[in-house]
Parts: C-alpha cells; structure tokens; sequence
C-alpha cells in the first residue's frame, strides 16, 4: 500500500495549516476552532493541525461520551498534550430526551434513526459551544476521503462543519500525516471506531480501510464481492457530498 501513496506528509502539514489560517482570515478572524475529540486518529490530527496553524489558545476539544465512554481518556490525553482547553458534555440525556419524546408522538425509531441521532446531537452540541464562545467559533469537520467515499458518516451528524482541513486524504495517508506530526502511535494507529456502538469501523464497514484505499487509487478490488459492496455503499452515500438541491425559478 505504501507504494501507492505519492504525498509528502511534511510537505502537507505545511499546505493545510496554510489553508487553516486563511480560511480564518476570511471566516473568523479572532473565533477559535471548536473540535469534537474522539480519540481516534482523525480528530487527533485535525486537533494537531489546529493548534499548529492557530495556536493552542484559539482551539476547544470537545469531548462527547454517550453515557459511559470507555477511551474517552485517549481523548483527555490528546488535549493535554496539545494543551487546549476542553468541555465535556455527556450527551445521554438529550438522546434519551429525544428517543422519549418521540415515543410520547407515537414514532418508533428505526435502526438508522437510533444510530444517526447521538452524531447529530454530537454536532448540535459542537454549534452551541461554538456560538457561546465570546470571540464566536467555527467548527472543524474530522472527515477523511475514505470514510467520505462509502458514506461512513452521518449527514448533519459528523459530515457537519464549517471547514473541512482532511477529507481530500486517505486513510492511509492520515496515517502518514499523523506519524508525521509526532502523535502517539497508540492513538493515531489504534483501531478506528465511532465511540457509540461498541464495533470497530472496518467491522461495521465489512472491508479494510488499506482495501478501500487500494479500491480508491486504482479501481482494483480482487474480491468481486466486496468491490460490488464499495460500489454499492459509494453509489448511494453520493448525496451526503452534495450541497442541497435547490430548485431555481
């Protein structure tokens, strides 16, 4: 897989902190980036980039257990190191608040709705921090390319923010990225799961990040079967990449 990943890490820490800066130059020159810290490597880098390109005092983790969070101390040590501050808001009531008052209308939520609600109250917690700040806040969206390319996030969940520094790069080469920056290799490395429902990614997904990568870079997947999965999940998440239609008079 190596093989395939032509970017030079270093060479991009130095293009998206560049990007970062003058994004807020034009989008909130004195607000700070508000960050949901999961503990996983995407957040991790994210925050890393985030304080290198703004400084530690123009960065907020937020940390957002659903009840009990067993890793939430990989988060706690992600912002340590960085030296940012931090809110944590236990975010169980406002879904068990949620999940009853839709009970008490007579909705029975589906499968999907019980997933997809803690990710979008995750976000809607990210926003009211962000505009309760006294300098104002824009929230920095995690994403990468090949959780993008499958649809592995939930719309206005996750797939939420007002700039996005990583969703052009791989797996693969977050990793790189990462390694890059000096981040522990326990948390950058570690198995990528969501926080919420106990299973790693790759084994909700069904496939490898490393085959999705390959998938991505050159069109190939020995595995007939799991290519028709990848083309299947890709064909049908298109819409969460999409800005929303807009009928024109």
């Amino acid at each position: 897989m190596e093989n395939l990943i032509k970017i030079d890490p270093n060479e991009q820490i130095e293009k998206i902190t560049k990007w970062i800066r003058d994004w807020f130059d034009e989008n909130g020159k004195t607000a700070s980036a508000v960050i949901g810290l999961s503990g996983g490597k995407d957040s991790t880098i994210v925050a890393a980039l985030l304080v290198k390109a703004l400084g530690k005092d123009r960065v907020v983790g937020v940390m957002m257990p659903n009840g009990e969070q067993k890793d939430i101390a990989d988060s706690q040590r992600i912002a340590e190191l960085l030296d940012i501050k931090t809110y944590t808001v236990n975010i169980a009531p406002a879904v068990d608040g949620e999940k009853k008052a839709l009970a008490d209308a007579g909705v029975t939520m589906s499968n999907d709705a019980v997933i997809n609600t803690p990710p979008r109250i995750r976000m809607t917690t990210l926003y009211a921090i962000a505009q309760s700040l006294p300098n104002g806040g824009r929230v920095a969206n995690t994403c990468n390319r090949s959780e993008d390319y499958v649809g592995y996030s939930t719309k206005y969940g996750d797939a939420a923010g007002d700039f996005s520094p990583c969703s052009d790069f791989l797996v693969s080469e977050m990793l790189m990225i990462g390694d890059a920056l000096g981040l522990p290799k326990e948390l950058i490395h570690k198995t990528p799961s969501d926080g919420l429902c106990g299973f790693s990614d790759e084994d909700k997904l069904g496939f490898t990040y490393e085959t999705l990568d390959k998938y991505v870079l050159t069109g190939v997947c020995e595995d007939a079967a799991l290519k028709e999965k990848i083309d299947r999940l890709h064909n049908i998440n298109l819409h969460k990449l999409k800005t929303i239609p807009m009928y024109k008079k």
